[in-house]
């Protein structure tokens, strides 16, 4: 067993027909950028009703129809903060968690001891969560942190806290989402954040992920890429519209 296999994206996505949300961060080949993306899918209408929109400083999500709205209290959130030297990407209302507690001058792991996972029960959906930090932009180099807040048992009793903290290497990213595959209940995602590729070129990137999405369950997806000398780069949303 290759414990230190690292996967295409597309052979992590193909043929998954509901991995959940995603979240995926990483250094491109060359070791110029840093990446990150984010990625929601849904099978109820409630769920499905929903785009990505950029947002001064971020991201949000908001209805496609609003007169369809049901429950927005799970799918209307700002998946995508940008503070000074970082960047904050997360599957709910947790961003804005992560990102008072850093302005507080507190920690993303502080932060998100105060949280849980959804109150879906039977499936009890993981919070996922990752900041991107650039301490330095002259300097060519960033760090970053995963965490997934779950269930430890089918009745969900109690959470289940996991960080995950990496320095980038060059073509490497990890790939943490919140379920394992569709299912009744849902499986939550187990192990640690999965090992992939991530490409030098902005489009091969984003196209690999948004092809591979289950056609029938994907709704959005957003992409970015950060040059690591300017801070500059490109950012992409992708939304299905249905």
């Amino acid at each position: 067993m290759d414990i230190y296999k690292t996967h295409t994206i597309s052979s992590l996505l193909s043929g998954n027909p509901y991995p959940g949300r995603g979240i995926l961060v990483g250094m491109t080949e060359d070791g110029t950028k840093a990446a990150v993306a984010y990625f929601i899918m849904g099978r109820s209408e409630n769920s499905r009703n929903r785009i990505f929109a950029f947002h001064e400083n971020g991201v949000r999500t908001l209805p496609f129809d609003p007169s369809k709205v049901k429950d927005p209290s799970l799918i209307i959130y700002y998946p995508v903060r940008e503070l000074p030297g970082t960047l904050i990407v997360t599957n709910g209302d947790q961003t804005d968690t992560i990102r008072d507690y850093i302005l507080a001058g507190s920690t993303f792991e502080a932060a998100l001891d105060t949280r849980t996972f959804e109150p879906d029960g039977p499936n009890w959906t993981p919070r996922i969560s990752a900041i991107l930090s650039f301490k330095d932009a002259s300097s060519g180099t960033f760090s970053y942190k995963m965490n997934i807040l779950k269930s430890l048992d089918a009745e969900g009793s109690a959470c289940v806290r996991e960080t995950f903290s990496y320095t980038p290497k060059p073509g490497l990213g990890h790939f943490l989402h919140t379920y394992v595959t569709d299912g009744n209940p849902i499986p939550t995602f187990q192990g640690e954040p999965e090992r992939v590729v991530i490409p030098n070129d902005f489009e091969e990137f984003k196209n690999e992920i948004w092809d591979n999405l289950n056609e029938a369950n994907k709704i959005s997806l957003y992409v970015r890429m950060i040059d690591l000398t300017t801070g500059m780069g490109n950012a992409s949303i992708v939304n299905k519209l249905f």
